[in-house]
């Protein structure tokens, strides 16, 4: 991915080593097969909530204590917080340009980098929850060791499935503009579990599309692509979708616990993001077929 000639994001705010008092939420009974659950639950967007709200709180060590002192950060991670930068600025120069043409005027989002704990005003938030997007303060929480995840634990490399990463977590900043995430979260209390599970993969498929139509833009004004990285977010879009999680833990898939949206499904609505560049296309609430 040709990255470098982006610039750099103003709103990105560095977070990494810094302690983070209160505690942490345990992980009752699971011990790392809960925790490897967790994360594979929570990937790329999500309502960090919703995981917190069904882990047992207490049992867990200060976070305080868990973190170490503010350290120095190797050449290779400080280049990834560039690549992180400079795919926030891209996404700030696309999604500008695409609300301007509707008339609307596009509020970017922070992106705060952190490490193992952080406080959000959706809650704390962790390494282990995955990158998440929370609505209440606008900003977008990554720890980078994630990355180290999605390519040894989910065989997803490249720096361009890294940036889908990034703006896939805008997409739901994009949909939290629009008013779309909102409406989804205000039906929580009407629905049965299986139907809010339902609403969450049309919200997540469509922050899928809408990361594909910054990709699309992004490649049509930067040329940002080189041969094999449009495979490499597929891949990724592919790797973490519900039934290759599921079958990857428990050997079997649960449809109706999706929340997240099959691989196929991931990479198809990622892929019609890509194609068209019209975020217009992307209802995923009002089709049949998703």
């Amino acid at each position: 991915m040709r990255w470098k000639n982006l610039g750099q994001s103003s709103n990105v705010e560095d977070r990494r080593g810094v302690p983070v008092s209160g505690r942490t939420m345990a992980v009752g009974g699971g011990g790392i097969g809960m925790l490897i659950i967790i994360i594979l639950i929570a990937l790329l967007g999500g309502d960090p909530q919703q995981v917190i709200q069904q882990l047992p709180a207490g049992g867990g060590a200060p976070s305080a204590q868990r973190e170490s002192a503010p350290r120095q950060f190797s050449p290779e991670e400080e280049e990834l917080k560039s690549m992180v930068s400079a795919v926030l600025k891209s996404t700030e120069d696309v999604w500008g340009q695409l609300f301007a043409q509707s008339g609307r005027r596009y509020e970017p989002p922070k992106l705060v980098l952190f490490t193992g704990q952080v406080r959000s005003r959706c809650g704390h938030g962790s390494a282990e929850m995955g990158p998440f997007y929370c609505p209440e303060d606008q900003t977008v929480y990554i720890d980078l060791s994630f990355y180290r995840e999605l390519r040894q634990r989910f065989q997803a490399p490249g720096d361009f499935a890294q940036a889908y990463v990034i703006a896939h977590e805008v997409g739901h900043h994009v949909q939290n503009l629009l008013g779309v995430s909102g409406q989804v979260h205000a039906a929580r209390q009407q629905l049965s579990e299986s139907q809010y599970n339902d609403l969450s993969v049309r919200l997540e498929l469509q922050a899928d599309y809408y990361a594909g139509v910054w990709a699309h833009h992004a490649q049509r004004t930067k040329s940002i692509l080189e041969p094999g990285d449009l495979e490499e977010a597929l891949n990724a879009a592919s790797a973490i979708g519900d039934d290759n999680i599921q079958k990857k833990i428990q050997g079997y898939a649960v449809p109706d616990s999706f929340t997240h949206g099959t691989g196929e499904q991931r990479v198809r609505w990622f892929r019609k993001g890509f194609q068209s560049g019209d975020p217009n296309q992307g209802d995923t609430f009002n089709t049949p077929n998703l």
